[in-house]
């Protein structure tokens, strides 16, 4: 009875073990199911994730591109407009320039034929019956004639200093001369220009521009220096040019041709600038009733001249050719 007791309890338990062991097993599976249930879900999430925000990327470069295109496309309307307009308005401003030039050179034209009016004509003698030596007398002179060079006579006494101011601005320049003095050697255009308006023209009259304002500044410097040795402190140059920044390159050049300072610009001093000729007649007016000499100037980009300026006795106007004025348009 005791063995057979034993026996059942045995089993018994062995049974137990089983169903133990099975039901752990059934829960070890469960467990390994939902893990990897787990795994799977989270690997679809995180692939949604990721197509999500690479979505939202192509999202947002589509709309930045659109902005840069329409940005671009109304940059281009304003640039065609931009083109439309500016054509247009040089074209205007062209014309206007070339009509004042012209209305210039009716204003010089007939101040000219004034002055031709008035000049008193030498009535030539007659000779009656010339004998050949008469003949052979008046050929001599009138090849003596030719030969000598016209000399205005406001500087025929002069003429000897202003030639020797030629010969000196020829020669090697001197970068220490004293101030008033040119520093800088001329070429023999230069030369040939000073010495047309001096003894051509009277110290009156328009020369044609040499190209860039440089070179005309450094030809009016070369004035300056010489009607400084003939007037001494008893003159002052007035210069009209209708833009600061062009009465800026006139200032600096002038300072680096003749030596000058800051100081020696200013209506107290040996050269102002103006931008109105309005400013220009009226300080000329003041410096005639003081007895003093003005030499007014008058830049390549002045299309036209007032006429009240042609009556004084020193002035230069420069006329610059139509493509100058054209790049003179631009720049300023």
């Amino acid at each position: 009875m005791d063995t057979k007791d034993k026996d059942q309890t045995k089993k018994t338990r062995e049974n137990k073990n089983i169903q133990a062991k099975r039901k752990e097993e059934s829960v070890t599976k469960l467990s390994l199911k939902n893990i990897d249930e787990n795994k799977s879900t989270s690997k679809n999430s995180t692939k949604e994730d990721l197509y999500l925000k690479i979505f939202d990327e192509l999202i947002e470069k589509k709309a930045s591109l659109d902005k840069e295109i329409k940005k671009l496309e109304n940059k281009k309307a304003l640039l065609i407009k931009d083109i439309e307009t500016n054509f247009s308005g040089q074209s205007e401003n062209i014309a206007k320039q070339v009509k004042g030039f012209q209305d210039y050179l009716v204003g010089a034209l007939q101040n000219l034929s004034l002055s031709v009016e008035k000049l008193d004509f030498v009535s030539q003698p007659i000779i009656v019956k010339p004998s050949p030596l008469d003949e052979i007398q008046k050929s001599t002179k009138t090849e003596k004639e030719i030969n000598i060079q016209a000399i205005a006579d406001t500087f025929k006494p002069d003429e000897e200093i202003i030639r020797k101011c030629f010969l000196d601005f020829s020669n090697t320049p001197d970068f220490y001369a004293e101030p008033w003095k040119l520093r800088r050697s001329l070429e023999d255009i230069d030369i040939e220009m000073l010495e047309d308006w001096f003894f051509n023209m009277g110290g009156r009259g328009a020369l044609e521009s040499r190209g860039s304002r440089q070179k005309n500044v450094l030809i009016s410097a070369g004035l300056i220096s010489i009607l400084g040795e003939l007037y001494g402190d008893q003159f002052q140059t007035l210069i009209l040019a209708s833009e600061p920044e062009r009465l800026g390159e006139w200032r600096r050049i002038l300072q680096d041709s003749l030596g000058l300072k800051r100081e020696d610009f200013g209506p107290n001093s040996g050269i102002v600038l103006f931008e109105r000729a309005e400013g220009v007649i009226e300080r000329a007016d003041r410096l005639e009733s003081n007895n003093e000499v003005p030499l007014i100037i008058i830049d390549a980009s002045e299309t036209s001249i007032e006429v009240p300026i042609l009556q004084f006795p020193l002035w230069l106007a420069f006329v610059g050719t139509s493509e100058e004025l054209y790049e003179d348009l631009e720049l300023a």
